[in-house]
């Protein structure tokens, strides 16, 4: 049985790509292994191309559907004022509300539209907020995302 190791090492990296790709970081855009019954010498034929042609993606691309984007809330831990910002991704209404840690609704902080781009926004809960993790939830559309944080008086 013959070994033909830069096959090996193609198919090798082809693995990793494709794992990679399972795990969100990378996408295989065009990986085939075609199997060759010439005299059993090749079981796998990879071209250089095949290998070669994925594209690295660590930003995920699918982020740009999306209507909310990096939403942040800092400092964290709060003691007195609550920033928040994210990216809005075309104009539309907005709700953010806290949460505490059982889902219910404490303090509703804006209910309003926003036009598209960077948000940064900051609120005072005016002490209705007690020592203890809380969640702010933003909701445009039919998209929900959730931050914790915590207040510490």
């Amino acid at each position: 049985m013959k070994f033909n190791f830069k096959k090996i090492a193609y198919l090798c990296l082809l693995c990793v790509v494709t794992l990679t790709g399972s795990l969100g970081y990378a996408s295989v855009l065009h990986a085939s292994s075609s199997t060759k019954n010439e005299d059993n010498h090749h079981l796998f034929s990879l071209d250089k191309a095949d290998v070669l042609s994925f594209v690295a993606n660590p930003d995920n691309t699918k982020d740009a559907d999306k209507l909310i984007n990096n939403v942040k809330v800092f400092y964290n831990p709060i003691s007195e004022q609550i920033s928040l910002s994210f990216k809005l991704n075309k104009q539309s209404s907005v709700a953010i509300k806290i949460m505490d840690a059982l889902g219910n609704e404490v303090v509703q902080l804006m209910n309003g539209s926003l036009d598209a781009g960077n948000q940064n926004l900051s609120f005072d809960p005016s002490g209705k907020l007690n020592s203890g993790f809380y969640f702010i939830r933003v909701v445009s559309g039919s998209e929900t995302v959730v931050k914790r944080f915590s207040v510490r008086k």
